[in-house]
């Protein structure tokens, strides 16, 4: 289900396959619905028109305020109408397969979700990482990629299908679920979380998938996601992560107005042909810039590069020197990656004393620079190691490697 772009064409964006629409029999989700959609779903329902603006924005509420999974928790709406909507549609969680809790706190869930054409249920991973002051969701977009990233373990796995809006939004609810960030869902004790704020704090969408290839899609779901009489996430602390789609890029900005993190990871055409290999298509000078010219792009509105270290193969002083060079006149953050190993994979992450070495350089040019501190590898979630369970080694074998890595994090 690869897509191709042509940039001749008067509108590039990716088109969402039939396939990803609710097969016959399945009820559709109210979950990540627009306000329009809302009420067109009302009026079918034969809610009066002076009424229907009333009750769009009483299930905005529910849904998103209240974050009840159930009609009949709609206190204030007429319970013939939640009858007909119960009846036809749902607003339930999706399926969680497996819930794993990191060491240091970081939590991976595994969802499940209908075929919708793909011949089978469908599985997606969503990972919530814990910091001081803020909790960052990293959300999926899409089962499996087509890029085929060679660093990177969700690449192995082929593309079955994009998200629907409802599975993107979906994810957060859940999040927010878990923890204990909606008005009446508890907390969970001895919970490594923020010490203060949202428990839910920023979303990025850095987890399965290319979400410029699933372009329509994210844009709704995030705009849900960011509606100020709902989720209500500043479109600041929401990020998106592509690898160069550059045709998408400036319509992200226009249409979607988050954040933007490019997948860098080298410095030179050849080098990321083999790494990242949209590369060939969309090549360093057109990226970088889309870069430039991207909406909204400011020094209080960076865009952060991702750099993942690769020991003897990008990590180089002389790379540092380039990226700085490339670079140059682009407000930007640097985010340097430890490589995250994973199971047949062919690299290494780079020396920690190389790792620092680099970002030295990076940082007396003058640009922020952080070494991103691996998160989640004992249960697998650091970046580049989602994957579904299905497509990943055999149960017994994860176990045991979980197991060997949880055993190192502590002793260490």
């Amino acid at each position: 289900m690869a897509f191709s772009l042509d940039l001749a064409s008067p509108d590039t964006r990716p088109r969402v396959p039939a396939a990803a629409m609710p097969a016959a029999g399945e009820k559709p989700s109210l979950i990540g619905m627009d306000r329009e959609g809302l009420a067109t779903v009302l009026r079918a329902l034969d809610v009066p028109e002076r009424q229907v603006r009333m009750r769009v924005a009483q299930l905005w509420h529910w849904l998103y305020v209240r974050g009840v999974a159930d009609f009949g928790q709609m206190a204030n709406v007429a319970g013939t109408l939640r009858q007909a909507l119960d009846a036809a549609y749902t607003i339930a969680r999706p399926e969680i397969v497996e819930e794993q809790i990191s060491v240091d706190g970081t939590r991976k869930w595994l969802f499940r979700f209908p075929a919708r054409g793909a011949g089978r249920p469908v599985e997606i991973e969503t990972v919530y990482i814990p910091e001081e002051g803020r909790g960052t969701l990293c959300v999926s977009s899409q089962v499996g990629c087509t890029l085929t990233c060679t660093f990177c373990h969700t690449g192995t796995q082929r593309l079955v299908r994009n998200l629907t809006p409802d599975e993107i939004v979906g994810q957060v609810m859940v999040a927010r679920d878990r923890l204990g960030d909606f008005p009446d869902a508890a907390t969970p004790e001895g919970g490594i979380l923020p010490s203060e704020g949202r428990l839910v704090s920023n979303v990025v969408m850095m987890g399965m998938g290319e979400p410029l290839y699933n372009f329509d899609n994210v844009r709704q779901a995030l705009a849900v996601v960011s509606d100020g009489e709902g989720l209500a996430l500043s479109k600041r602390r929401i990020t998106l992560s592509t690898s160069g789609v550059v045709p998408m890029i400036a319509p992200t900005g226009e249409e979607m107005g988050v954040g933007l993190a490019i997948s860098l990871h080298a410095v030179r055409d050849e080098l990321r042909d083999e790494l990242v290999p949209i590369n060939k298509k969309y090549p360093l000078k057109m990226l970088l810039e889309a870069c430039r010219n991207y909406p909204g792009v400011s020094n209080a509105r960076r865009i952060t590069f991702e750099y993942v270290m690769l020991k003897d193969v990008n990590d180089s002083l002389a790379d540092a020197r380039e990226l700085v060079r490339l670079l140059n006149g682009i407000p930007a953050k640097i985010n340097l990656i430890p490589f995250n190993p994973w199971p047949g994979s062919a690299y290494e992450c780079s020396d920690w004393a190389q790792i620092e070495r680099f970002a030295d350089v990076v940082n007396q040019a003058g640009y922020a620079s952080p070494i991103r501190t691996p998160r989640g590898r004992d249960i697998f979630a650091a970046c580049g190691q989602l994957k579904s369970e299905s497509e990943r080694m055999k149960k017994g074998d994860r176990v045991a490697m979980e197991s060997a890595r949880v055993s190192e994090l502590a002793a260490g």
